[in-house]
């Protein structure tokens, strides 16, 4: 499968990516904490792994984004569901390290060469990931993306607080949006055509457009929305990234929708399927 290049975003200015390689070493570096002293064996709830498990992933796609950054050409699946779980599987088999506290090393350490690498370079310039082409400061966006929802579900697992935030969810923004299109369930989407606006607080505002299943994002809807959905941003990540479900978040006053089809906002979420 060969995904197309993205339509080219804004890019992003000094300060905004000061601000994403501030919180790629930051978050980076929090996972050393996290996982301080913990148990590696204990499961991740939902999920097949263990923290040890989901740490070695982390370790091992920091590490393949950090030298994506420097340039190397890595394979990693061909950006759909599946070949990215059995390239997860096989990468994990040749990882045997499961000390928790050498993966948290590893994990921060590979934050930081990723912004090493990334600093000399155009953040406009293009690079083939594991979901497909897209540019390097988006790639930055995407690493950020990764860790944050990995180390949520360590932390939960670990009954220890999270690193996502609003100011983080900010920077995840142009990864996510990117990914939308890529990341659509066909079955799901399968003949759906309407317009949503989506609305993060305090974030800027995009659309999601459907038109017989295939989703475009925009900068502003091209007609009047069907559904405009206004969602908390850690909620709205943790929604994206398949953490929590819209209904959950609908019922706690962390999604609020409006619009001439309002009820639209309840199934938005089960249109992608998080790889």
């Amino acid at each position: 499968m060969t995904l197309p290049f993205p339509q080219q975003q804004q890019p992003l200015t000094a300060a905004a990516r000061t601000a994403l390689f501030e919180a790629l070493t930051a978050v980076g570096g929090e996972a050393v904490g996290l996982l301080a002293g913990c148990r590696g064996d204990t499961p991740i709830p939902g999920a097949e792994w263990t923290v040890a498990e989901a740490a070695a992933h982390l370790a091992m796609a920091n590490e393949l984004m950090a030298a994506l950054a420097a340039g190397e050409e890595r394979p990693y699946g061909d950006g759909t569901a599946g070949s990215l779980a059995a390239a997860n599987e096989a990468s994990l088999a040749e990882r045997p390290e499961r000390d928790p506290d050498v993966l948290a090393g590893e994990i921060a350490r590979w934050a930081r060469e990723f912004t090493v690498a990334a600093g000399p370079r155009a953040g406009t310039e293009p690079v083939l990931t594991p979901l497909g082409p897209m540019d390097l400061d988006t790639l930055g966006a995407y690493l950020l993306t990764h860790m944050l929802g990995h180390l949520y579900d360590i932390a939960v697992a670990l009954g220890r607080p999270h690193p996502i935030d609003r100011h983080r969810v900010g920077l995840t923004m142009p990864f996510l949006r990117v990914a939308m299109p890529w990341v659509t369930d066909a079955r799901a989407a399968a003949g759906h055509s309407a317009c949503y606006r989506l609305q993060v607080r305090g974030l800027d505002a995009f659309a999601v457009t459907f038109t017989d299943g295939v989703a475009v994002v925009s900068p502003q809807p091209p007609r009047r929305p069907d559904c405009t959905i206004l969602t908390e941003p850690v909620a709205f990540l943790l929604i994206a990234l398949g953490r929590y479900t819209a209904t959950d978040a609908l019922l706690r006053g962390k999604v609020f929708a409006w619009g001439r089809k309002p009820w639209l906002a309840a199934g938005f979420p089960g249109l992608f399927a998080a790889p």
